[in-house]
């Protein structure tokens, strides 16, 4: 993640927590209890140490341009800690921003009781800690004894769509003798098989990699082509900042038969776009959800969309937020009437990280899928069922380490 996307996603998540009251969050004896108990448990433990290591995630296949980037290749090498308590309990996930920052706050710490720095019912507890985020909630959920999603308060989690987001500009590759439409219809034959049932299309084209009159169309020729591919299947699409509102208009009408599940950062958010946006929509009769928020996120600007209800769905990264905060924005997005739906992409850790968030808190109208196999994690507990990604009901985030750190 860019630096100054991850120093803007902390300040939304300082934000939101400024926001957070907690009112409407009447918690019951039982609910006191419970709690209770579980900083009593947490209190047990004391950090006693935290490794540093990666895991590789692998793709399928190679994952091509979008309106903006180059190639993506096939697969991060994704930094992650490992937090080991006095007790012998273990948490690990990945590193939230980078490792030299990380050491610089290890130090605060070890020898801490986990209850001083994380709560089961809140998360972690100061903001300069969020770089751990995701491992504290994985070693919460391994002292414990509980999948992450129910500590957020859910038993049997909240279930929700999952889609392939994996879908890029594959019909240019190899730039020697391109693969055309095809490929990307292979590609999604794939995904389906795997059990996806809502495919995102990469569109954007002429914003970069092709002139724009030929861009465009084949933007306009793959949607049509996977909407007629694959009729039982939600289409979503996202521009990835690479159109001008005039030009996004001139995609859809391109497309006029195809139903879109939403519409993706076509352009960068200004009140004045989305309002044109809108009104076209709205003036066509065409019903879909506009979703925004994870390239360079403005708090500020975001908020006013939402409540002049402009957008539809929030994507700030789930890392980049921080889980933690992301605990804490989603009762602000529920009362506002906006869905959630972290941006996960570029590995499949955040994707469940993503459906344990989903999970305990609901609120999530579809999870971003990233599909990959590692020899470093036990990636097997998460099953895909009808469309739904289905998270283990096993103890933390449910993926066992495999590599020895």
């Amino acid at each position: 993640m860019k630096r100054r996307t991850f120093l803007q996603a902390l300040n939304l998540g300082i934000a939101s927590a400024t926001l957070y009251n907690g009112a409407g969050q009447a918690m019951t004896l039982t609910s006191l209890l419970d709690n209770k108990t579980q900083d009593k448990e947490l209190a047990y433990h004391r950090i006693q140490e935290i490794k540093y290591s990666t895991v590789q995630m692998k793709y399928p296949r190679l994952v091509g341009k979008n309106a903006r980037l180059d190639l993506h290749g096939y697969g991060p090498n994704v930094e992650i800690c490992c937090i080991t308590t006095d007790k012998g309990a273990m948490g690990w996930a990945s590193l939230r921003g980078s490792r030299r920052d990380a050491e610089q706050i290890a130090k605060e710490l070890l020898g801490k009781k986990v209850s001083e720095i994380f709560a089961a019912d809140i998360g972690t507890l100061e903001a300069r800690h969020i770089p751990f985020d995701m491992a504290l909630h994985d070693l919460a959920g391994i002292i414990l004894q509980k999948p992450v999603y129910e500590l957020l308060g859910r038993k049997t989690p909240y279930l929700t769509d999952y889609y392939s987001g994996m879908i890029y500009f594959d019909d240019l590759e190899p730039s020697e003798k391109p693969a055309g439409i095809d490929r990307i219809l292979e590609e999604c034959r794939y995904d389906y098989e795997v059990g996806y049932r809502q495919f995102k299309l990469k569109i954007g084209r002429g914003h970069k990699w092709m002139p724009y009159k030929e861009g465009l169309q084949r933007d306009i020729d793959v949607t049509n082509a996977v909407a007629k591919a694959f009729p039982d299947c939600g289409i979503l699409v996202d521009g990835n900042n690479g159109f001008s509102v005039d030009q996004f208009i001139q995609y859809l009408e391109g497309i006029p038969s195809v139903k879109l599940f939403w519409i993706e950062e076509p352009f960068h958010e200004t009140v004045a776009d989305y309002q044109k946006l809108r009104s076209y929509i709205k003036t066509k009769g065409r019903i879909t959800l506009l979703a925004d928020g994870e390239a360079d996120p403005d708090p500020k600007l975001l908020q006013e969309l939402f409540k002049k209800k402009l957008l539809d769905v929030h994507l700030t990264d789930i890392e980049g937020l921080g889980f933690s905060n992301w605990r804490k924005l989603m009762p602000e997005l529920k009362k506002l009437g906006v869905q959630a739906s972290p941006h996960a992409w570029g590995s499949l850790l955040k994707t469940h990280y993503t459906a344990h968030l989903t999970g305990g808190l609901g609120n999530t109208i579809t999870i971003e899928g990233v599909t990959s196999t590692s020899e470093d994690v036990d990636l097997s507990g998460y099953k895909i069922q009808k469309g739904k990604l289905i998270p283990p009901s096993t103890a933390g985030f449910g993926m066992p380490l495999l590599k020895k750190i």
